[in-house]
């Protein structure tokens, strides 16, 4: 059950269209306005040539990282591949628009400066010290969710996140 209720959150969250605002916001030129310069750019059209050579490349990078993160560690993926996928994805889209592999499964204020700052860079520092990953992508034996696999490829991945929109 829990495991259902968090890809439905996942999915809703991938869903999410960074060039319209919530269905809720009155104003959309606020909303845009409100948002940061890489969602604005995003949502005006501006992004650059290349950009999915860029997130190519990031994602393959963040596929690698994950996998030898696992082996090195003893963690393993969920046992629902989407999951990790979708994290691995998110990471790698914070890697090209901030620099750094920020955690896509959390809320900022301001993510440029939590990107920054690198407390919740991937592996964020609870996972270094502690191995607990709340996104589920570095999970150890005794979790529920904890599957089998300590590989994933560039290949599923992008299989299985095709239909995720931008994570901001």
């Amino acid at each position: 059950m829990r495991l259902a209720l968090l890809l439905a959150l996942l999915r809703e969250a991938a869903a999410y269209s960074p060039t319209s605002p919530p269905s809720w916001h009155a104003n959309t030129r606020t909303a845009q306005l409100s948002r940061g310069p890489a969602v604005r750019m995003a949502a005006e059209g501006a992004e650059g040539p290349g950009e999915d050579a860029k997130m190519d490349k990031a994602l393959k990078a963040m596929v690698f990282f994950a996998n030898a993160y696992c082996k090195n560690t003893g963690t393993t993926y969920c046992a629902d591949p989407s999951i990790p996928a979708y994290v691995l994805k998110g990471l790698a889209q914070h890697k090209v628009k901030l620099g750094a592999p920020l955690c896509p499964c959390r809320h900022y204020e301001d993510k440029e400066a939590e990107a920054k700052d690198g407390y919740w860079n991937c592996p964020c520092v609870p996972m270094r010290e502690r191995h607990e990953c709340h996104c589920m992508l570095f999970l150890t034996a005794d979790n529920e969710f904890a599957g089998t696999s300590q590989s994933l490829t560039y290949e599923e991945t992008v299989e299985l996140t095709g239909s995720m929109g931008s994570i901001d």
